[in-house]
């Protein structure tokens, strides 16, 4: 089991990162928010979860040891498969879907690309008493910035299964009436207040 790793960023991609460890190149998959934060030639240290198939080994990459713990338990739901577990965290925080879970928030678990309505019933139902409560009863506001990183949270949404000219509409919508430069923690921000205007249904 790889549980973490250390190393130089070599490259980053739109949903996945290389870090250098020992002489060795890791592809590491990873949400925008945990990607946004790396920085090619910079040095990361990412909590790690290597899933184990039959025809592959692919090694998940996050911010940190709570975002990981979450990923793994939601995939104890019958249906849920790690891309799918990613996908959730794109979307919502630990605590927020800590928070959907708990509320039986049914309708933020539908944001999720790939999440219907029973789907979202059936992770009520089978994580309720295991994903634990939220640390805080408040959700994280959006950020708010300019159009400089506007082209990745597109790229993003499109990767989580939006078409491109929804997913520029509910991005121009959130960015309507701001400006300034944006900062790297703030694209995970407003690609979830995308997803929000976006709602359950793919475009």
């Amino acid at each position: 089991m790889i549980a973490s790793v250390h190393g130089t960023v070599q490259a980053v991609r739109l949903d996945a990162a290389v870090v250098e460890v020992g002489g060795v190149g890791l592809l590491l998959h990873a949400t925008p928010a945990t990607l946004a934060g790396l920085r090619v030639g910079s040095t990361a240290q990412l909590a790690t979860s290597l899933v184990v198939r039959e025809d592959a080994l692919t090694l998940f990459g996050f911010a940190d040891g709570d975002e990981r713990e979450v990923f793994e338990v939601v995939q104890t739901v019958s249906g849920v498969g790690p891309r799918l577990a990613l996908a959730m965290l794109a979307v919502h925080t630990p605590d927020g879907l800590r928070r959907a879970v708990v509320d039986e928030d049914l309708k933020a678990l539908q944001r999720v690309p790939g999440i219907g309505l029973k789907g979202a019933q059936r992770i009520v139902l089978e994580l309720k008493d295991r994903i634990g409560v939220p640390a805080s009863t408040s959700a994280p506001a959006a950020a708010v910035f300019g159009g400089d990183r506007r082209d990745q949270v597109v790229e993003a949404l499109v990767g989580l299964g939006w078409n491109a000219r929804a997913a520029g509409d509910a991005v121009a919508t959130v960015l309507e009436g701001t400006e300034g430069p944006v900062a790297a923690d703030e694209v995970a921000g407003v690609l979830r207040a995308a997803l929000r205007t976006l709602g359950g249904g793919h475009g």
